[in-house]
């Protein structure tokens, strides 16, 4: 059994963009010459979240409305208030509620995704910022 660890690293808008990431991923696990086992993608910030969608424009906006209305953008929330200047509470609410993670098994070095399926990030910052994230693969 081999673990091998691949970083990837995004220039994201925050907003609760979503960026498809399921290329980068499916190429970590070919770089890792692994033929079967696990990985796992996980992004390293408390305000972003990695999910799998079916990546179409109808689902993207639904994603966000979905937000919006789950969790506003509330200048009320208590992290905003007792923190002066912050304004991103309830971009760390919808990541705790969506997760850091997710984990996709493969076999023959490729990624066995459902035909819609897709692996996204959704960075929920209310500013731009640098995303890292880390694929780490586990197999034979």
């Amino acid at each position: 059994m081999s673990v091998k660890t691949i970083p990837i690293r995004l220039d994201m808008r925050g907003n609760t963009q979503i960026e498809n990431i399921t290329k980068r991923v499916q190429e970590a696990v070919a770089e890792t010459g692994l033929q079967g086992g696990i990985a796992t993608v996980f992004v390293r910030h408390t305000t972003a979240s990695v999910m799998l969608i079916e990546d179409e424009p109808g689902i993207r906006a639904d994603t966000k409305a979905i937000w919006d209305r789950l969790i506003p953008a509330d200048a009320h929330w208590e992290h905003n208030t007792r923190n002066p200047g912050e304004d991103n509470a309830h971009s760390h609410l919808r990541g705790h509620l969506q997760g850091p993670s997710v984990t996709i098994p493969f076999t023959d070095g490729a990624l066995l995704l459902g035909t819609w399926q897709q692996i996204v990030v959704v960075d929920f910052d209310t500013r731009p910022r640098k995303r890292d994230l880390v694929v780490q693969v586990v197999g034979e």
